[in-house]
């Protein structure tokens, strides 16, 4: 039972023999060529809107800085987990960010530029981060080493945080499912309804996910400045 349970998120099925899974993340580069219509339809418009309140919010987070450019970072990473996200609702399609490979793959690298970029150029700022103000004497080393613990984590958590809460919610969608068959005609339609609400309350997780990891990783982004 567990076994199958889980095989929603195994990566191994295939077509012809070809591991075709992990390809279904890059299919969002196709929809790049619609930015180049002359006339743009009301997909673009509405998505060109999202866009650019996210750009105000990330650069209002970043601060006054030199970032010119550095919100589309984040932009483009919330555009390609919220993609991912929204594929993996529907029937027979692969949820790559369910998978631990791909999200410690995105925070990992981001996460280690910040780190090389604050050590290198704003060392002192660092330093002074790890100890908030106003701190006794005798708790420094011990703020120190919480501080140093929870940076060092801070990749992890965005990881599993995001893959958490999409194999949570499909496990949830898969057993209920499963026992559509042992039940009577009379709790069809009550569990129907039921799996109605839950994939509308899955698609609102994959909006505050992907929003989530893009907002963590902008505010961590403007500690090392």
């Amino acid at each position: 039972m567990m076994t199958n349970l889980f095989s929603i998120f195994d990566p191994s099925t295939n077509l012809f023999n070809l591991p075709l899974n992990w390809i279904k993340t890059f299919i969002g580069i196709l929809f790049i060529p619609l930015s180049f219509w002359l006339i743009p339809n009301r997909h673009f418009m509405f998505w060109n809107f999202i866009l650019i309140k996210l750009h105000k919010e990330f650069k209002l987070l970043l601060g006054n800085i030199n970032s010119n450019g550095s919100t589309f970072i984040f932009i483009s990473m919330f555009s390609f987990i919220l993609f991912n996200n929204f594929l993996g609702l529907f029937p027979y399609i692969f949820t790559s960010t369910s998978h631990l490979t791909l999200t410690i793959s995105i925070s990992l690298p981001l996460w280690l530029s910040f780190m090389l970029y604050g050590w290198i150029n704003n060392t002192q700022h660092m330093f002074i981060h790890m100890i908030p103000q106003e701190t006794p004497t005798i708790l420094m080393p011990f703020m120190v080493m919480i501080e140093t613990i929870s940076n060092i984590i801070r990749p992890g958590t965005l990881a599993v945080r995001l893959t958490a809460n999409m194999i949570a919610g499909h496990l949830l969608l898969t057993l209920l499912s499963g026992i559509g068959p042992k039940i009577s005609n009379y709790f069809i339609l009550f569990l129907i309804i039921i799996q109605i609400l839950l994939l509308i309350l899955e698609s609102a997780v994959a909006i505050i996910q992907s929003y989530v990891i893009a907002i963590l990783s902008t505010l961590y982004s403007s500690e090392v400045n």
